[in-house]
């Protein structure tokens, strides 16, 4: 329905910045992004479960992990299909695979931190590692 593909990855040192991007496309006539009221950023280190990191509504409206606030800044733009992650002052527990992802409920908005079990379409993925 929908393919996602992540870039903006790489290596940084600690406090330094990464900008991500999310390309979302989709099959002519499909109307499954414009049904797509939410989308999210996650991450997973190794040997750990994939945990939400922010999320945006199609209205603008955010939700960051206690984790990032202050730090990373989700935005999109609509007219070309495209999510971002501003990640700024990085650290090393950032290092991360990052991964975008679509809201699994139809024409809805999400509240709150974005859990990975409410999200699909997953993307392959962009590295992060943030040396000290």
């Amino acid at each position: 329905q929908v393919q996602l593909v992540e870039s903006g990855g790489g290596s940084v040192q600690a406090g330094g910045s990464l900008r991500l991007s999310c390309a979302a496309s989709e099959l002519p006539y499909s109307t499954y992004l414009y049904s797509t009221y939410c989308m999210g950023w996650f991450r997973q280190a190794p040997g750990k479960a994939r945990e939400g990191v922010a999320r945006i509504n199609r209205d603008g409206s955010t939700s960051y992990a206690d984790s990032v606030k202050g730090r990373f800044t989700i935005s999109q733009n609509n007219a070309k299909n495209t999510l971002y992650l501003q990640m700024n002052s990085l650290k090393p527990e950032d290092t991360a695979m990052y991964y975008c992802a679509t809201y699994r409920a139809r024409w809805a908005y999400c509240t709150g931190v974005p859990l990975a079990a409410d999200f699909g379409s997953w993307g392959q993925g962009t590295q992060v590692t943030v040396s000290s």
